[in-house]
């Protein structure tokens, strides 16, 4: 990874900072219902989609970042969905879906501010 900016050191601790924030809340739920070995289980697995683009982006990888925004996905669908069917835990489906969101636009700003160094090649025009 080449040094950062200030601007872009600022988008991306809001980058850890999401997800850190979304990461704890699903955990957090899911182990609130007891320790047992299956809500660890369901932790670890509402977790994953969090955890597979984590080594990218503490390494500040600029395609990590772009795929991970599809990882938010899940976590914005849930907090919309039982934000409205499930009234016992609204609050938690909101938290969902403020962090989810929260992390998305991190991500799209940490890709706003970092240069996209892909080689294109030759793109000539002709005509």
């Amino acid at each position: 990874m080449s040094r950062m900016t200030p601007q872009q050191q600022r988008v991306h601790i809001w980058v850890l900072v999401g997800w850190v924030t979304l990461f704890v809340l699903v955990v957090w739920r899911q182990l609130q219902q007891g320790m047992s070995s299956g809500q660890l289980g369901w932790a670890l697995l509402f977790s994953l989609p969090l955890l597979a683009p984590l080594p990218g982006l503490f390494k500040g990888k600029r395609y990590t970042h772009s795929w991970a925004t599809l990882c938010v996905l899940p976590y914005f669908i849930i907090g919309i969905s039982e934000s409205f069917a499930n009234p016992a835990i609204r609050n938690w489906a909101l938290s969902l879906l403020g962090c989810s969101l929260l992390w998305f636009f991190a991500l799209l700003s940490y890709l706003r501010v970092t240069p996209n160094n892909l080689v294109t090649g030759n793109q000539t025009t002709q005509g």
